[in-house]
């Protein structure tokens, strides 16, 4: 059984010293974020593993991205080897096989349940970031969400989008005047992104069923709280894609989540792979985004790790928040991985038995230098330790075995089925053939008798006064987070 100590979760056994002691990672300190890095092949996905399944055994649900497709095998009991199994004697530890309550996720629906989020509720910002935009083409878009906004134009997938940017495009003279020029060219070079954003896939992401939040973060009857593991091994091929939905799912959790300040553990830690992804090539303003929202979210119980290659690839305005530190081997052959290496070793605080940066190169597979917040939030002395095996499977689960946990899923069937209601397309489509008509058509649509009063009568002014509470609630809602999307009530 995965080790739940009363304070923290059991990640090894330092490796230096006559008497090796016990690496933790604190509850109550696990909302300060913290980092995964290190080379290919070094052992990051097993960490990531086993730090999954404690949290999961202590009631705090996890979310995670499986991008090589063998972090599934987390559902599954492990059958440990020899080796494992001296490796946990070792620690005292004994190794009781399970699988940990796991569902599955994926963006196109193939090997989990689907994802899916509105056009509106992704906002401008992240939705030019999926599609490679620059600065004046994103200032088109936001003024077409905008405009979709003002006008009460639902956008829920591409072709709601496709539909609100040939609409300003055709009324640029009116719009341009309002809130800014809007360019042809930029209009044309959206609509290209957009297109080679649906033939990478991307148009699965959006639509409804949206993706609510309370069905991630689920803790069940027996206290382990639900692993959610988002299939990631096709979504890599799209790395913007990838990166936006990331930064989409924690900005809602940050949006939706209420303040909780510094919990006894979090309510949900939240594991981001391949973490460069993020922040290769992303303009400041998102840069600055990102830094707020981790910043903020851990007063909302939320803990950030994110899992890299190599700590430089993380801003310094972000990986200053990261207080909790597994650094598994890095090779530098390259000035610049000399570089990274050199920082890696300096953002620890120095253990006088050995030379971080040389034991940095020295690490074997299933090793790590382990730093982790003591009970007054500081870092504690750089250890050199053994990370300690998991009791889920190591490698991937059948394609069965994933058959058989969506089948007993508490979502199956939830998101499944896409639905098309009635959004900007319909409505602008409506508009245009009613324009089309002629003035003569509509006059032919008045009604040939009219009231001559102008007084209102009590039911008139009954709905007119409901109309204006509606319209009054919409503008509420139609408010836009820290990064872009709109807020659900």
């Amino acid at each position: 059984m995965t080790d739940t100590a009363a304070t923290g979760l059991f990640l090894g056994q330092s490796a230096e010293g006559s008497s090796p002691e016990r690496e933790v990672l604190l509850w109550n300190r696990a909302n300060r974020h913290g980092i995964i890095a290190g080379a290919t092949g070094t052992g990051k996905t097993v960490t990531l593993q086993i730090m999954a399944e404690g949290f999961s055994a202590m009631g705090v649900p996890v979310f995670c991205a499986d991008v090589k497709g063998d972090l599934s095998g987390i559902s599954q009991p492990g059958s440990p080897n020899e080796k494992l199994l001296a490796r946990a004697a070792g620690m005292g530890l004994v190794l009781t096989p399970a699988g940990a309550p796991t569902v599955f996720w994926d963006l196109y629906g193939e090997k989990g349940h689907p994802v899916r989020a509105t056009v509106s509720e992704i906002g401008p910002l992240l939705m030019a970031r999926m599609l490679d935009l620059n600065e004046v083409q994103e200032g088109v878009l936001t003024v077409a969400f905008h405009v979709a906004d003002k006008e009460g134009l639902l956008m829920l997938d591409l072709d709601d989008l496709r539909s609100v940017l040939t609409y300003v495009a055709g009324d640029s003279a009116r719009i341009g005047r309002e809130v800014g020029h809007v360019a042809p060219a930029s209009i044309a070079a959206i609509q290209r992104g957009l297109l080679q954003l649906e033939q990478q896939g991307g148009e699965a992401f959006f639509g409804e069923p949206a993706l609510r939040l309370d069905d991630m973060i689920r803790v069940g009857a027996d206290g382990r709280g639900q692993v959610n593991v988002l299939d990631a091994t096709r979504l890599m091929s799209s790395p913007r894609l990838y990166g936006a939905f990331l930064l989409w799912l924690l900005s809602e959790l940050f949006e939706q989540l209420p303040e909780v300040g510094d919990p006894d553990k979090p309510r949900l830690v939240f594991f981001f792979d391949e973490a460069h992804l993020l922040f290769r090539d992303a303009p400041r303003p998102l840069l600055e985004k990102v830094e707020q929202v981790v910043r903020l979210i851990r007063s909302k119980g939320v803990g950030v790790y994110f899992v890299t290659q190599n700590p430089a690839d993380i801003p310094d305005s972000v990986l200053a928040q990261l207080g909790n530190r597994i650094q598994h081997a890095l090779r530098a052959y390259t000035p610049s991985e000399q570089r990274g290496l050199k920082s890696a070793g300096d953002s620890f605080r120095v253990n006088s038995n050995f030379n971080t940066v040389e034991a940095i190169q020295a690490l074997g597979t299933g090793e790590a230098l382990v730093s982790t917040l003591d009970e007054k939030g500081a870092p504690r002395v750089v250890a050199r330790t053994l990370i300690r095996p998991p009791d889920s499977r190591l490698g991937p689960a059948t394609a069965a075995e994933r058959a058989a946990v969506m089948a007993a899923s508490p979502v199956r069937g939830m998101y499944d089925t896409a639905i098309d209601r009635e959004s900007a397309e319909e409505v602008l489509a409506r508009r245009l053939s009613h324009d089309a008509a002629g003035p003569a058509s509509r006059a032919a649509e008045k009604p040939k008798a009219q009231r001559r009063s102008t007084r209102q009568t009590p039911l008139e002014a009954l709905t007119k006064s409901v109309l204006r509470t509606a319209g009054s609630t919409l503008t509420r809602e139609l408010i836009r987070g820290v990064l872009g999307g709109l807020r659900r009530r």
